[in-house]
């Protein structure tokens, strides 16, 4: 595994400046977001000659973007909401090309039509899951034409809110274009009793036991026990049974840090570089 971050941590005026202070912290992965050139995550557009820029900059600094973010709210009530998702999907699907990247992550949505991070109470719904999972099969056919790779990432407000709904959702449309995100820190559930950070080791295990074949992605953000995310060192998660777990799954790619401020970024890449370092 070699550790990355999201672009995105850091601020800066413009794509060179950006991966610079990337590679300043010794990285060479990351996820990137086309925030970071001053569209939309997910714009209606995008320049074949920016793409391009991008993925030159970036190898000019032997930087990986391992994945891009795609993230629209797939359960959206509106359909209408849910069909622009789309129509930006396939524009930033058709620039995974040019970017150099194959792999983009997305989010199952929620019911909440203001925030597609907020849990809301119709998620468990199957109305909210057929409409999700409509919008993942049509997500799908615009990764094939494309080439890519689509990867949901199992969260406590979504409607895939759990490993194991992510392995229904997997074995329901069983293709390959459909790919996990693991985060140890999105597998625990304050309000849950059966998913507590206290109960860690079984709850990860059982995450990688339903999971561990279909990851393409490994995020490291943190977690404490009353449900507040944090750098990565920062929090409660069981760093060296995550690492554990993901090297008996076979994962070799990027453990991609989030969720932190630019601030935190050296002591995270010293804690997390420091565990990897002693398992090489």
């Amino acid at each position: 595994m070699r550790l990355g971050i999201f672009a995105k941590t850091f601020a800066r005026p413009s794509v060179e400046e950006t991966f610079d202070a990337v590679r300043a912290h010794g990285l060479t992965a990351m996820q990137f977001n086309l925030s970071v050139t001053g569209l939309a995550s997910t714009p209606d557009s995008i320049q074949r000659d920016l793409a391009n820029s991008v993925r030159t900059a970036a190898r000019a600094r032997d930087l990986e973007i391992a994945a891009v973010s795609g993230t629209f709210n797939m359960a959206h009530p509106d359909p209408q909401m849910r069909a622009s998702g789309l129509r930006r999907l396939a524009v930033l699907a058709e620039a995974c090309g040019p970017l150099g990247t194959q792999v983009i992550t997305l989010c199952t949505g929620t019911r909440d039509a203001e925030n597609m991070w907020r849990r809301h109470p119709d998620n468990t719904t199957a109305e909210a899951w057929q409409d999700m999972r409509a919008t993942i099969i049509q997500a799908i056919a615009i990764a094939e034409r494309h080439d890519v790779v689509l990867a949901i990432e199992p969260e406590i407000s979504n409607v895939v809110d759990s490993p194991a709904a992510a392995r229904r959702l997997l074995d329901e449309i069983r293709s390959p274009r459909l790919r996990v995100v693991i985060d140890a820190a999105n597998l625990f559930d304050a309000d849950d009793p059966s998913r507590p950070l206290s109960n860690s080791g079984p709850v990860l295990t059982e995450a990688f036991d339903l999971l561990a074949h279909d990851i393409v992605l490994a995020h490291a953000k943190d977690v404490t026990a009353d449900g507040a995310f944090a750098a990565a060192g920062q929090g409660d998660v069981d760093w060296e049974h995550y690492l554990t777990l993901l090297d008996a799954s076979g994962y070799a790619g990027v453990l991609v840090m989030h969720g932190l401020d630019e601030a935190d970024v050296a002591d995270s890449t010293t804690f997390l570089g420091g565990l990897l370092n002693a398992r090489a």
